[in-house]
């Protein structure tokens, strides 16, 4: 596989895997791509396991992946799920000296800052003898792409790929993500063939400026977040009216057909299909979903780029007061060790509604049910 990136985004196509809009790479090289990950949450362990165990169908028959993690115990698990298919690093600084395709998949702005300063204190008097691809997959807000960018930039053979992925973690360890890249389009050729199939299932190209794809990702964020907050709506009316909470997700089931065929996997059925049943059985485990932590960083982010372009969205404004009332009210919960969960799913943000219409936050009153004659 070569790693030699061109700054052109000019390219003529030619067959490739159906998930991806980029050619074939250029025909291997002699030299042996090596393959690091760092950041092991909910989401990045699925993806790092699928990577390292599709390893098969990397370039020129890639090593094990390196993977690094700030709680050990992450790194100590996948060791043990996949054994010889990785390797465990002590530090990000040696995923930046020892690999040549770099995967970063971290919870906030401020750790993603953090890692990749690490990266660059690591490289600065290094001589690099080949190129390195540094892939970042979180959400962050898309003025930190540029930054980090523009932080890597004076460092030789560096090139800098944003790449969020749309789809919780169940998505995520059936490989059936949808990626979105910016950045290099060589880069963009060597990672897309990296991650399809075996990581995700689909790449969407947005062009060469590393900012559009942290855009997109949001964009689409705010998609999933407002179909969250107008079901958890309408779920509380369904339980206040005496319809029947049970009665309108059977309803969501029903029409289930009707939405695939005009949306994503993602956008708004999944969200419809797989919130409604949290919010029907008032499973709000954040461990096996998305943490509401991660949702209020999202709805910030989210508000944040409406502002800057002028942009309202009041569904948005809502769902955050909702995710901060949840929380403050599991907060609570704890603090009389009640809590039903350690960490809540952002669906919970259901919580603001029912405390609204004088219902309990996480659990149903005895509901009117309906009468069938």
């Amino acid at each position: 596989m070569s790693l030699s990136p061109s700054h052109s985004d000019h390219h003529t196509p030619s067959k490739g895997h159906a998930g991806l809009p980029f050619s074939r790479p250029p025909t291997p090289s002699v030299h042996t791509p090596v393959i690091g990950w760092v950041g092991l949450g909910a989401m990045g362990y699925q993806m790092a396991k699928n990577l390292a165990t599709h390893s098969h169908s990397h370039p020129a028959g890639s090593g094990p992946v390196l993977v690094y993690n700030r709680t050990a115990s992450r790194t100590e698990a996948l060791l043990k799920e996949l054994g010889h298919k990785v390797r465990v690093a002590d530090s990000p600084a040696q995923i930046a000296l020892e690999c040549d395709v770099i995967f970063t998949s971290l919870g906030t702005d401020e750790a993603v800052k953090s890692v990749y300063a690490a990266f660059k204190a690591a490289l600065e008097n290094a001589k690099l003898d080949k190129p390195k691809i540094f892939v970042e997959t979180s959400t962050i807000y898309p003025t930190l792409a540029g930054e980090l960018d523009s932080l890597l930039s004076s460092i030789e053979h560096t090139h800098f790929l944003t790449a969020p992925v749309f789809g919780p973690p169940a998505a995520a360890a059936k490989s059936q993500l949808v990626m979105v890249m910016s950045g290099d389009y060589r880069s963009k050729k060597v990672v897309g063939y990296l991650v399809v199939p075996g990581v995700v299932k689909k790449v969407i190209d947005l062009g060469g400026n590393v900012e559009k794809a942290p855009t997109f990702k949001l964009l689409g964020n705010s998609l999933i977040l407002g179909s969250i907050e107008l079901l958890g709506e309408a779920m509380t009316l369904a339980d206040k009216s005496g319809v029947g909470t049970d009665n309108l997700y059977e309803f969501v089931k029903a029409t289930k057909p009707a939405l695939r065929s005009f949306t994503s996997d993602f956008m708004p059925a999944a969200p419809f299909l797989n919130y409604g049943k949290k919010m029907l059985d008032n499973e709000f485990d954040g461990s096996k979903g998305f943490a509401i932590d991660g949702g209020i960083k999202d709805a910030t982010h989210i508000r944040r780029l409406l502002t800057a372009h002028n942009s309202p969205m009041p569904v948005i404004d809502i769902a955050h007061q909702h995710l901060l009332t949840a929380r403050a009210l599991h907060q609570a919960e704890e603090a009389k060790g009640v809590a039903k969960n350690e960490i809540l799913d952002w669906s919970a943000l259901v919580a603001g509604s029912r405390v609204a219409a004088g219902r309990p936050p996480f659990t149903y009153e005895e509901e009117t049910k309906v009468v069938k004659e």
